[in-house]
């Protein structure tokens, strides 16, 4: 197992929120190196072209679990500019804020109450974070309460976490009870070919009722 391997299930091995924000702080400054140059990380570029089918350039959209700004820096290059960066993880925040793509910083904490408004944003979108050991599937309801009715949200999933950790009948309960609606899901694709072509993603898309 190479450092950047072994860095990554650091990662996943967080005991609580706490520790995962105290390592997350402690690898910001090599993270975008590690996942795109270590891992060749795909994710950002596969939700951001899901997004882009939806949801028009003037929308307010926060990117949840920004980490260090590649989804916006995505984004930006699409012609979003009223973007919101969120991430339980204040030294992942302070190098998004490098990028110059965010209007705004805040330090929260996915499958907490989050700090906003009812029907605050256009759309989210939420690379990466709903995965082993990070944001569980109560998460969700937090983010369609802060999206307006016709918003969207935009969301990469592990097929195995979808399975095992409640995403599917958190997701299904949701729908059913007319919260959202699921507009499309994407085929599984490898996120991280270079440094674990074992794992899959795939890309969700909802839209708020």
């Amino acid at each position: 197992m190479t450092e950047r391997e072994k860095r990554v299930q650091w990662i996943y091995s967080s005991r609580d929120n706490k520790e995962l924000a105290e390592r997350y702080d402690q690898w910001a400054r090599d993270y975008d190196e590690d996942l795109e140059e270590g891992f060749g990380w795909l994710g950002p570029q596969r939700a951001v072209d899901f997004l882009v089918r939806y949801v028009p350039r003037e929308a307010k959209i926060l990117d949840a679990g920004a980490g260090t700004g590649l989804v916006g820096e995505l984004l930006a290059k699409q012609g979003y500019k009223n973007m919101v960066a969120m991430d339980i993880s204040q030294g992942m925040l302070e190098e998004a804020r490098k990028k110059n793509v965010y209007q705004e910083f805040h330090q929260m904490v996915m499958g907490e109450p989050l700090d906003y408004p009812t029907d605050s944003f256009d759309a989210i979108i939420s690379v990466g974070v709903l995965t082993v050991g990070h944001a569980p599937a109560s998460s969700l309801d937090e983010l369609i309460r802060v999206t307006k009715p016709g918003g969207y949200i935009v969301y990469s999933l592990r097929p195995d976490v979808y399975r095992d950790s409640g995403f599917k009948e958190k997701q299904s309960a949701l729908e059913s009870a007319g919260r959202w609606r699921l507009v499309e899901v994407s085929e599984e694709f490898q996120p991280l070919p270079k440094g674990e072509p074992d794992v899959y993603h795939q890309v969700w898309v909802y839209q708020v009722v």
